[in-house]
């Protein structure tokens, strides 16, 4: 089956309001463009060097939305907000204050405006990044004061055993708190039950690309 024939299979079981991101980390270029072809404008990076490269050989594209989801460094938030076009718009993976610190500092001196989500590890995995639950408040209040940021909403990966439901659950009932409208969760095995669930956003890989190829 194609990019093309995959991609249309989702949309047609995809809400409007839900944007589908095509993980695209360690595919080539080729198949982003098959991918953008066939209508797809939203792209998700894993990696900072990798969504650099794959930036700029795609620059030619017009309406291309770059998305990090990603654990990030600090130190590599310079790749995502170089001095040259394009940028990454969306970063799902703001997991504490002096991230979150540094992606302003680089959008303000870019003139840069990014929309950031909260990474929340629902399941208080140890291996997994992101805020526990009751750090997203105070993380929330931070980000919100900082300037080139625009807090958006929060973003999990439930644990891979198990049903994710409640760990959607909780996502949303968080998100609700703290009046934030996106929810960035669901992956190639579980976007159904995340969009059911209440995701805004869901982050599809294999689904779309077929299998992932390994990373030189």
């Amino acid at each position: 089956m194609s990019i093309a024939e995959r991609l249309g299979q989702l949309r047609a079981q995809l809400p409007p309001a839900v944007t589908l991101v095509a993980v695209s980390k360690t595919q080539p270029a080729e198949a982003l463009r098959q991918a953008y072809a066939a209508g797809q404008r939203h792209f998700g990076e894993n990696y900072a060097q990798e969504w650099r490269e794959k930036a700029a050989t795609l620059a030619d594209l017009p309406d291309l939305v770059w998305h990090f989801v990603g654990s990030l460094q600090t130190n590599k938030v310079k790749l995502l907000l170089a001095a040259e076009p394009p940028r990454a718009a969306w970063i799902h993976t703001v997991d504490r204050p002096e991230l979150a610190r540094e992606l302003s500092r680089r959008a303000a001196q870019r003139g840069a405006s990014l929309r950031v989500l909260l990474e929340v590890n629902v399941a208080r995995e140890p291996q997994k990044a992101g805020a526990a639950p009751e750090q997203v408040p105070a993380l929330a209040a931070q980000v919100a004061g900082l300037p080139g940021l625009e807090l958006r909403g929060l973003m999990c990966i439930p644990p891979a055993e198990g049903d994710p439901r409640p760990h959607f659950r909780a996502l949303r009932g968080l998100a609700a708190e703290l009046g934030l409208p996106d929810l960035s969760m669901g992956m190639s095995g579980d976007w159904q039950a995340a969009v059911e669930e209440g995701a805004t956003l869901v982050r599809v890989g294999t689904a779309i690309f077929g299998a992932r190829p390994r990373r030189g």
